[in-house]
């Protein structure tokens, strides 16, 4: 599959990994151009190009950047068409990436994203720990595998989701709608707790869109105290504590 990714933050790079380790064809950009990325790409197998180019002649497109910058990538994606999937990571975090009033009011981060560049997007890898993603990973039908969720609206969009989570090393679990997946927002059970299917299922069930927000925030704020002096395994221990899940 050829696949466009932008961003390589802690999540972007271990995609760009992954999925070039997997046999695909990758095409990487960031902000500061190809020319900061040619160790990655010599690394991996993948492509460093530039934004515009990691986006043409793809079937799918990953979003891999702070939810707050993605109103500019809205000419961009303007010429791709309509049956390129576009699968996007973010997550909103205020503390970190300011307040954003249409979301503090209610409105879904993927609706929000959504309406920033024009387009419908699959949600996807959002709900995952960068240090999970990176390290746990196990073959298909390895015992003890870690799911990661799923949202979309198109069919054939999220089934390109799913295939890719799968070939990332976790079970690729259909989440549902784009209107149901404040499930797997950040402060819901089903975020960043690394679940096996079974669990992640439950841990669907029992997420309360009310409390999320308020979730979120005092996992944030526990995570500031430690300043610079927390693992993977401190944020999967907030991320469980806050939420209450896996009792």
């Amino acid at each position: 599959m050829k696949i466009g990714i932008l961003g390589v933050g802690f999540i972007g790079e271990t995609l760009v990994r992954k999925l070039s380790a997997a046999g695909h064809d990758v095409r990487v950009a960031n902000s500061r151009g190809p020319d900061t990325l040619r160790d990655l790409a010599q690394e991996t197998g993948a492509t460093a190009v530039t934004s515009s180019e990691a986006l043409q002649d793809v079937d799918a497109i990953i979003l891999s950047i702070p939810l707050a910058k993605m109103p500019p990538l809205k000419d961009l994606l303007a010429s791709v068409p309509a049956d390129v999937a576009v699968i996007d990571t973010s997550n909103y975090y205020p503390l970190r990436d300011g307040h954003i009033a249409a979301i503090d009011d209610g409105q879904l981060e993927s609706e929000w994203v959504a309406e920033q560049i024009g387009r419908p997007v699959t949600r996807a890898w959002n709900a995952v720990l960068a240090g999970t993603l990176r390290k746990d990973g196990k073959a298909k039908g390895e015992a003890g595998r870690t799911a990661i969720p799923v949202a979309g609206d198109d069919a054939a969009a999220k089934a390109i989701a799913m295939e890719l989570v799968e070939a990332t090393g976790f079970d690729a679990v259909d989440a549902g709608s784009i209107a149901g997946s404040w499930r797997i927002q950040t402060g819901s059970p089903a975020y960043c707790t690394a679940l096996t299917v079974d669990q992640l299922h439950e841990a669907l069930t029992l997420a309360d869109r009310d409390l999320g927000p308020a979730r979120r925030d005092a996992g944030m704020a526990v995570v500031l105290t430690f300043g610079a002096k927390y693992n993977n395994e401190d944020l999967l221990a907030v991320n469980r504590a806050v939420t209450r899940f896996p009792k």
